[in-house]
């Protein structure tokens, strides 16, 4: 297999695969932040080493608000206030 061949089968495969994770990300943000914290958190023990928990903070999502003001759009409760 030539080189040419395999560069295009390579960026073929990271365009399909970064178009596959787009969609799961905006398709299905609760199993997202479920899978993140799952990632997260054996990472932030406290016997880990520093570099690990700064990894796992950034795996981390976001903390969620207290309650739904309705600005962000993001559930259905806030067509309903």
């Amino acid at each position: 297999m030539s080189v040419q061949l395999l560069l295009q089968d390579g960026l073929v495969a990271l365009a399909v695969a970064a178009s596959a994770g787009f969609v799961v990300v905006q398709r299905f943000p609760g199993a997202v932040r479920r899978a993140r914290i799952a990632l997260a958190l054996p990472l932030l023990r406290e016997p880990r080493a520093r570099w690990l928990q700064a990894i796992g903070r950034r795996v981390a999502p976001a903390p969620a608000a207290a309650g739904c003001a309705g600005a962000c759009g993001g559930c259905e409760r806030a067509a309903s206030h």
